[in-house]
């Protein structure tokens, strides 16, 4: 028991106490508050409600098609192994582009913090030239400007459009990717860097004992935005010739005479192929900023 006068010291505090407590002010360092949720985040009924539209949007081809030729249904499906095959060529040009793209990008980004001025320089200007130049440019001047088979002494090795398309494609990916690298990269604390300096660590040694381990987790939602980017952008392949979903769907168009009737459902159909391929990543890359979220 204490004296009188704590006694009544103390209850005058909780009485100040509960008063702040009702007027929502505490007098104490309150817990982190939850971050308000986004309207605008993708949500499982968003995708139901674009798949519900695509099939919308077909139903009056559908009630126009004419009787003495083959049901749009039938067509479709008849087509659907190879359209199938081509989407399949677009996942395969886009992880590819994506794998160049990251190994460049990462070794550009370690380029623009290097000792050496002149290295230095040369990977800003790089960045920033790819980062900002359309895409579509860079996949003409990759289908243009590289040759058609390179000779390395008695061997010739020959360079398909696909692979020129890959090479074009992770041009910009490279810079994008640099850019991702340099976000991780600075979000980090300067005292990462004099942590590891003052127990005596090698330049390579922190960057990759030490710092870019702790930018994975921040680089990862970032990486796969882009490449969900990167995969939609494959459809411009179709532009140089590339047999992918879009070339191979005009072919089958072209085959079937031309039909009007045909091109909402076709069309419709290469669009749900890539929303159902890109929506869980962009799920999924949500759930991963939920996760490795970092409040300052």
């Amino acid at each position: 028991m204490g004296t009188g006068l704590e006694n009544t010291w103390i209850w005058g505090v909780r009485d100040m106490t509960m008063k702040q407590t009702k007027n929502n002010v505490l007098p104490v360092m309150m817990a982190p508050r939850s971050r308000p949720t986004d309207p605008f985040r993708l949500k499982a009924w968003h995708g139901l409600i674009l798949a519900s539209i695509v099939v919308l949007a077909s139903i009056p081809a559908f009630a126009a098609e004419e009787p003495a030729k083959a049901s749009i249904f039938d067509v479709l499906v008849r087509w659907m192994p190879l359209l199938l095959e081509g989407f399949v060529f677009n996942v395969v040009i886009s992880i590819s582009a994506m794998a160049i793209g990251t190994i460049t990008g990462a070794a550009l980004r370690l380029g623009q913090i290097s000792l050496n001025g002149a290295v230095r320089k040369f990977a800003w200007v790089t960045t920033q030239f790819f980062r900002n130049a359309p895409w579509l440019v860079l996949l003409f001047f990759a289908m243009f400007l590289l040759p058609f088979e390179i000779k390395i002494g008695g061997l010739t090795i020959p360079l398909p459009d696909w692979l020129k398309a890959i090479f074009g494609l992770s041009l910009p990916v490279m810079a994008n990717v640099s850019e991702i690298v340099r976000g991780g990269v600075v979000s980090l604390p300067s005292g990462q860097w004099e942590a590891a300096e003052s127990l005596a660590f090698s330049r390579t040694q922190v960057l990759w004992r030490i710092i870019l381990p702790q930018c994975v987790k921040r680089m990862l939602p970032p990486w796969m935005n882009l490449y969900s980017i990167l995969t939609m952008a494959t459809v411009l392949a179709s532009i140089v010739g590339v047999s992918e979903m879009m070339t191979l769907t005009g072919q089958a168009l072209a085959a079937e005479g031309g039909r009007s009737d045909l091109l909402i459902p076709f069309y419709s159909f290469v669009l749900l192929m890539f929303f159902i391929y890109c929506y869980p990543i962009a799920r999924w890359t949500i759930r991963l900023e939920k996760k490795f979220a970092v409040i300052n």
